[in-house]
């Protein structure tokens, strides 16, 4: 399959399943905007070695996912240095892990913002222009999380369900205009956002790093091993072909059967 020609936008892709998702996206010839928060040099560095790999256009954009005008400001950058805006990941997302009674108000604020809001704002900047080509694709990493609940993760349960149900009225709103919108719900990924969040898990429940891993985080996936973010990204660049333009408004799990249970 190529994807030569065509334009991918992925929100939080500096580290993780975003870069995953952008070096995926590039090596099926797509040129890519990167964005997210991280070391200048470090992001320099992905964004040149992806041009060089791949033989593709690679630009940044440090827009801010709790800003909607940042947010339609980057959709315009896309438009403006890359010409278009075929393809839309939204990805973004912040974790805490709190009970729900000390849990801060500034982080149910902050997580609702990047996790769901954003997913809003840069669709809302990016549909017009798939209308006018005829053709789009709009991919949303959920999770898990946004079919069934863990305890300590209110905020970030509460947008992941919002994102499924964003996901398919969008589907709705677009599907006779070649556009399709879906949402990929991964179980564990061994990513940063999963990392860091494995002492706050540790303080919540009394536990060890070890006993997090094995009891709270692979104990949901009957598989007992982490989701990869090249299975994700993998998954998503099917979601980009032909053979998938009839899936719309679909939330598909890849997470070792932890909501098969």
């Amino acid at each position: 399959m190529s994807l030569k020609g065509k334009v991918a936008v992925v929100t939080g892709s500096t580290s993780g399943i975003g870069l995953a998702y952008a070096r995926a996206f590039a090596a099926e010839g797509a040129d890519v905007l990167l964005n997210g928060f991280g070391e200048a040099g470090a992001i320099e560095t992905e964004r040149s070695g992806i041009e060089r790999e791949f033989g593709v256009k690679a630009i940044y954009s440090p827009a801010d996912m709790t800003r909607a005008a940042e947010i339609a400001g980057m959709i315009e950058q896309a438009n403006r240095e890359l010409g278009s805006v075929d393809i839309l990941v939204n990805n973004a997302g912040v974790q805490h892990v709190s009970p729900i009674e000390d849990f801060p108000i500034e982080k149910w604020d902050q997580i609702i913002a990047i996790n769901l809001s954003s997913a809003f704002h840069a669709i809302r900047a990016a549909v017009p222009g798939m209308k006018a080509r005829g053709w789009g694709r709009i991919i949303q990493t959920a999770s898990a999380h946004s079919l069934v609940a863990s305890p300590f993760k209110s905020a970030y349960v509460s947008a992941k369900h919002g994102i499924a149900g964003l996901t398919k009225t969008v589907a709705l709103e677009v599907a006779t205009h070649k556009i399709t919108c879906n949402c990929i719900s991964p179980g564990y990924v061994w990513t940063p956002l999963v990392e860091r969040q494995i002492p706050d898990t540790m303080k919540a429940r009394g536990l060890t790093k070890e006993q997090v891993i094995q009891d709270v985080l692979l104990q949901a996936q009957p598989t007992k091993e982490f989701v990869t973010s090249e299975q994700v990204a993998a998954l998503a660049v099917f979601l980009c072909s032909d053979a998938a333009a009839q899936i719309t408004g679909a939330n598909l799990s890849i997470d070792g059967g932890w909501t098969a249970g």
